[in-house]
């Protein structure tokens, strides 16, 4: 004999469907598209079809129901924004069994077919509503083929037919279909809104609830509403009077926030065994070692915002002890959080496929508090700089500059200030023309210069009009004539290619430094971007190794290409 249920058992349901809201009243977060769609209805400017997007349990079908009964409400002779509730087709079409409002799960009927039985019944009128109303659900699992099938009918509806789409896809949804609809973008809830929904919702229940508690439920619903009911259903069975912080943490699988900063000031302090030993708490009480990883990356980005918009810190969902600790912690480097939260994202991954979680995440631990004591790149520079120079002796552009110098006393007075071809390049940046400068460092490979007058080999496939193009911009520039002629071969090399030179032969004397050697044994995958050596500042604009002091004028100043010029 089967027992007999109790009234109370027949007539329980959960939070997330006995609190579903009804009317537009009740639906929270959404003030922007209930003012449309209030303003649209009241006008008389109804959309044929309406497609709902935003993420799971903000309210995407439970808006397209509300539509469904505004549409059809028998309280009022035209469609409204507040339907009662109470008349036959509210009741119905809230129950689900209106026969004029066809609900259908895309998910489950993804074929054309199933389109096809929509597009056939769309030229009947309603049986006993206003409108006949199709509400489709996670619209974008339907096949192209299905949506090809749609479209003509969704670009002219009968004047009876409503069609209502929702999706957490909207990527996925054609644009020709989207073309077609009325969207609407539902929001995440915000954090403020959903407390206060919560709050409201377990005083109907006549639970008890913390503050930080329901800070946590907030947290973990990310801004959806039926999670929210969901966690907040789940926290209300799982204690027995007030619900308290510590109970949603072991029912989440949460490490406390508190230790989750803990663990975080351990790790940037560089004491491994520590914050082992705190890993190894949390996990003790029931902690799961990916959320710890995620709850890090979270504390990582939040402390991130933080130091860049202080503002931040009065988060609602955040405790005054958090809040307080957080602007401490701001005052990191901002290369260190960086760093924390490029080492966390490949950690994360490699949890989440180790055999065994807790080691993998006590091995990224290990990691990230061993590289809290590596030198930041500046340090590393200064260090380079520091370093007793290569005795290899470089070449350099004696000869160019002896032989420009002694002809220089026979130039035009308004060219004795270019005494070498490096002067032209100082000029050609100064006057921003780009492409010319990279034109002469690729292509140009000098042969002799004067003041005025130059010869050069073309390199590679130099632009034809270079020489004439140049002559003229010096000319414009100097207000004197310059002579440029192109010989067949010969010259020195071209300035693009003793820099690559120049930057070789930087990288493997990098490379041979102690402390640089060793961070490519700690990291395989490491690699050299940008060296940056003071001494070789001024010869930036040649790309040349460096030269004795003697060499360079003393009135000669390098030109920055990204400096604003007067």
């Amino acid at each position: 004999m089967l027992p007999v249920m109790s009234d109370t058992q027949k007539s329980y349901q959960v939070l997330a469907r006995k609190y579903r809201p009804d009317t537009f009243k009740d639906l929270v977060g959404q003030d922007a598209m209930i003012r449309t769609l209030k303003n649209a209805f009241e006008a008389d400017r109804i959309a044929h079809a309406f497609i709902m997007t935003g993420i799971r349990g903000t309210g995407k079908t439970t808006t397209a129901r509300i539509i469904a009964k505004g549409l059809n409400c028998t309280r009022d002779e035209k469609p409204t924004i507040e339907p009662c509730g109470t008349c036959e087709a509210c009741i119905a079409i809230a129950e689900g069994r209106h026969v004029d409002v066809l609900e259908m799960d895309a998910a489950s009927r993804t074929g054309v077919g199933d389109i096809r039985e929509i597009i056939d019944s769309v030229r009947y009128r309603a049986a006993s509503a206003r409108y006949k109303v199709y509400i489709i659900d996670e619209v974008h699992m339907l096949s192209t083929s299905a949506f090809n099938a749609l479209l003509k009918t969704l670009e002219e509806p009968p004047e009876h037919v409503k069609f209502i789409f929702a999706t957490t896809e909207i990527r996925k949804v054609p644009v020709t279909v989207l073309s077609r609809c009325q969207r609407f973008d539902l929001r995440r809830i915000e954090p403020e809104v959903m407390g206060k929904f919560l709050r409201g919702i377990a005083g109907q229940e006549g639970a008890k609830i913390a503050e930080d508690a329901l800070a946590l439920i907030i947290r973990a619903s990310e801004g959806s509403a039926r999670d929210a009911l969901s966690l907040l259903d789940q926290a209300i069975a799982h204690s027995a009077g007030e619900t308290t912080a510590d109970q949603v943490r072991a029912m989440l699988g949460l490490a406390d926030r508190g230790r989750v900063l803990d663990l975080f000031d351990h790790i940037m302090r560089g004491e491994a065994a520590a914050a082992l030993g705190e890993l190894s708490a949390q996990y003790a009480q029931g902690a799961d070692p990916m959320m710890v990883l995620r709850d890090l990356a979270e504390v990582t980005h939040w402390i991130s915002v933080v130091k860049i918009s202080p503002e931040a810190v009065d988060d609602p969902t955040i405790s005054p002890d958090e809040r307080n600790r957080g602007r401490l912690m701001a005052e990191l480097p901002m290369r260190a959080l960086t760093r924390m939260w490029q080492m966390l994202l490949k950690s994360l991954e490699e949890v989440s496929q180790a055999p065994n979680a807790m080691m993998a995440a006590e091995m990224a631990i290990i990691r990230l508090t061993h590289i809290a004591d590596l030198p930041s790149p500046e340090d590393l520079v200064k260090r380079l700089k520091d370093a007793p120079p290569p005795a290899s002796a470089a070449p350099s552009a004696r000869g160019e500059r002896g032989a420009a110098t002694g002809a220089s006393s026979t130039a035009a007075p308004s060219l004795a200030q270019f005494a070498s071809f490096r002067e032209v390049l100082a000029l050609i940046q100064q006057r921003g023309d780009f492409q010319l400068l990279v034109d002469v460092e690729k292509h140009v490979r000098l042969v002799s210069y004067t003041p005025g007058r130059f010869e050069f080999a073309p390199e590679g496939d130099m632009p034809a009009e270079l020489p004439s193009r140049l002559a003229a911009r010096l000319q414009n520039w100097t207000g004197a004539r310059w002579g440029i002629s192109v010989v067949s071969a010969g010259g020195e090399s071209t300035i693009s290619e003793r820099r690559t030179l120049h930057e070789t032969g930087l990288q493997e004397e990098a490379k041979a430094h102690p402390l640089v050697a060793a961070v490519f044994q700690a990291f395989s995958g490491a690699e050299i971007l940008n060296i940056e050596a003071e001494q070789n500042l001024d010869l930036a604009n040649e790309g040349i190794v460096p030269l004795d002091s003697d060499d360079l004028d003393e009135d000669w100043e390098p030109v920055d290409p990204f400096e604003e010029q007067a």
